[in-house]
């Protein structure tokens, strides 16, 4: 296995790690998915998309807003650390969890 390929290996153990643990009943807060970015080096960066998703969302009157850490899940998985499916579930326990 090349380098390459064990640093891939080894960010989708801990990425799935991550998700199990969710999906067993552990929260993760705001501060673990801050944890799991800077573990990766990763951060979220607007693209031309997101700012016409944005105005487009604005002119047709609603208001959506992401919050740091759903911008941080969305950064994760563009960067290939988590799935949708995975990034997803974060994002839903976070949010109950902010609810609290």
């Amino acid at each position: 296995m090349t380098r390459e390929q064990q640093a891939s290996h080894n960010l989708n153990t801990v990425a799935s790690a991550v998700v199990q643990q969710t999906i067993e009943g552990q929260k993760y807060t705001a501060a673990d998915i801050r944890a799991l970015a800077k573990r990766h080096q990763v951060a979220y960066t607007e693209t031309a998309t997101d700012a016409w998703a944005r105005d487009v969302t604005r002119l047709a009157g609603d208001d959506v807003s992401l919050d740091e850490i759903e911008l941080l899940l969305i950064a994760l998985q563009r960067a290939g650390h988590l799935s949708r499916p995975e990034a997803l579930k974060l994002q839903v326990n976070y949010l109950r969890e902010a609810k609290l």
